[in-house]
């Protein structure tokens, strides 16, 4: 089972691109990109390779709810270590 991430295309140089995760940029390909990219999107990331775009709004709070996840599981290992 895999997790996909929106990640927000940062720059686009022919067919690449740098997206960014929360700070974490990395270079993906847009060959496998069914539609045209543009500055802002969002897409999801298979292997290196940009594999569909995600409406923003969706991307933005599927983002708000990971890290919400996150900010939580980080409370319950503390409370953990505080006992």
């Amino acid at each position: 089972m895999c997790l996909a991430i929106p990640s927000r295309i940062v720059t686009i140089d022919n067919m690449t691109a740098i997206v960014d995760v929360c700070g974490a940029r990395r270079e993906v390909s847009l060959l496998l990109l069914p539609d045209e990219a543009r500055l802002e999107d969002y897409v999801l990331v298979h292997a290196g390779f940009a594999i569909q775009k995600v409406d923003n709004e969706a991307a933005v709070e599927t983002l708000k709810l990971i890290k919400e996840m996150a900010d939580a599981a980080c409370d319950l290992e503390d409370e953990k270590i505080n006992l």
